[in-house]
């Protein structure tokens, strides 16, 4: 019996569908991985040779005579503190009350299409309804705030659904230990429920961040294309009522408007920077705040 089972498995292992499978397999991983290289070592020679100290701490300027990004910098930094800042918590709220509070029904089930209609939008549409709601209703006119408000519609559902996802990995035995142990609802998801599903959460929190960073069709309706750089930290707060443009958006202008495809390049390679930083930042946080792995 046993030497017949063997028999079995060893012809399984060499049947030949199954070798074409693997090799389309690992043809299909190498394409993707070939595709990924080929892009960055493109962008990387077209661009690498404009990247200088100048490039990145001043201002394009005719007069002055220099090329400079410094402002789309800072454009994108304040559009991201301000999106995060109330897109998180509003976030990360939402999920706990559909995932630990509401009972399932309609008005669960309700919300939750929502938020899968909403993720699926395209974002230029977004950035049409902050366009006539957020700048013209509300009166906040091309600004990094009107941007951010539309952005926050932008990356809810994702920090919504990915902390869902994290919360439903928790066991059910944590709940059920901390309810029998005398634990309120409210203690439990802040000191059991909300570490253990930490590194899911920070990475959707993460991925929301890289999706700010690349976004540019919603914020040209909305933050505007201006790369003034404030002259003072104490110019940082009026400067959200006013235009900015972050790099994604100065980099579509510089290869559509203007023609300037060395800044362009040099603006994505910065970007390819900041996404590989975002993504190697969003596995040592999920690493660090790993309860299970920790244990």
């Amino acid at each position: 019996m046993n030497n017949h089972s063997e028999c079995t498995l060893s012809q399984r292992r060499k049947r030949p569908m199954d070798l074409v499978l693997y090799a389309l397999i690992y043809l299909c991983a190498a394409f993707a991985v070939l595709l990924l290289a080929g892009i960055i070592i493109y962008v990387l020679i077209r661009g690498v040779s404009s990247i200088n100290w100048g490039f990145l701490t001043t201002v394009t300027s005719v007069r002055k005579g220099t090329v400079g990004i410094a402002g789309n910098i800072v454009n994108t930094i304040l559009i991201v503190l301000l999106t995060m800042v109330i897109a998180t918590p509003v976030g990360v709220g939402a999920a706990i009350y559909l995932n630990e509070y509401a009972k399932p029904g309609k008005l669960v089930s309700l919300i939750e299409f929502a938020t899968e209609t909403l993720s699926g939008i395209p974002s230029i549409i977004f950035g049409l309804f902050g366009m006539m709601f957020f700048g013209q209703t509300l009166g906040l006119g091309y600004s990094l705030l009107t941007g951010a408000l539309t952005l926050i519609l932008l990356v809810l559902p994702l920090i919504t659904r990915n902390t869902q996802e994290a919360l439903k990995t928790v066991p059910n035995s944590y709940r059920h230990g901390a309810v029998g142990l005398g634990a309120g609802k409210w203690y439990t998801i802040r000191t059991i429920l909300l570490p253990s599903s930490m590194p899911g959460i920070i990475t959707g929190v993460i991925l929301a961040i890289g999706r700010i960073v690349g976004e540019s069709a919603a914020l040209l309706f909305t933050a505007g294309s201006a790369k003034t750089l404030p002259k003072a930290l104490a110019a940082l707060f009026p400067k959200i009522f006013q235009s900015g443009g972050t790099m994604t958006i100065q980099l579509y202008l510089s290869a559509t408007s203007e023609g300037d495809f060395d800044t362009a390049f040099g603006i994505a390679v910065v970007l390819l920077v900041l996404v590989f930083l975002i993504n190697l930042g969003t596995k040592r946080l999920a690493a660090k705040f790993d309860v299970t792995r920790k244990k």
